[in-house]
């Protein structure tokens, strides 16, 4: 996965700058969710290995489902293919958003919870955070069952551990010590 962010940062860092320049970020974010969920779908898996398809004739197939006539766009994606990085789109796709978010100012934290938690409790939980982090925060939630009750944020390289889990391996390290 490393390598996989290695690789996909400086063409999200250009799709970035070149939807800027555009004044078009939101009309790109979504775009490249798209290219991104394509990418990712079972066949076009095939057609984006299948060697008897030329780098040109996978491109113009995601430019005709996603492109809606955006000629950047369209040499975005044709620079992808012929660099065979369309599979990377994924994670282009996601680096794009945090660079979008970070000059928003606002910050992604991921919410690992024990249980899943609705849209009314990640709501109170972020505006508890904000002020903690000094930023704003949209968040993503993941249901992690090994932290048995409460929750562990991440916000960048932050982590605040308030979990069941977290608790019991501090008390577990304080013993032994």
């Amino acid at each position: 996965m490393a390598e996989s962010v290695t690789i996909a940062r400086p063409y999200a860092e250009a799709a970035y700058r070149l939807a800027k320049e555009s004044g078009a970020q939101g009309l790109w974010s979504q775009r490249l969710q798209r290219l991104a969920l394509i990418a990712q779908d079972k066949e076009m898996t095939e057609v984006m290995t299948n060697p008897r398809l030329s780098t040109e004739q996978v491109a113009e197939l995601f430019i005709s489902l996603s492109a809606d006539g955006d000629a950047i766009l369209a040499n975005f994606v044709r620079t992808l293919a012929e660099n065979r990085r369309l599979a990377l789109l994924p994670e282009i796709s996601r680096l794009f958003e945090l660079a979008k978010s970070q000059e928003e100012g606002v910050q992604e934290a991921v919410v690992y919870s024990a249980f899943p938690i609705d849209d009314a409790q990640v709501a109170a939980l972020l505006q508890q955070l904000e002020p903690r982090f000094g930023t704003r925060l949209t968040a993503r939630v993941e249901v992690d069952p090994s932290l048995i009750g409460g929750v562990r944020v991440t916000v960048g390289d932050q982590m605040l551990d308030a979990s069941v889990r977290g608790k019991l391996d501090a008390m577990a390290v304080a013993l032994n010590n």
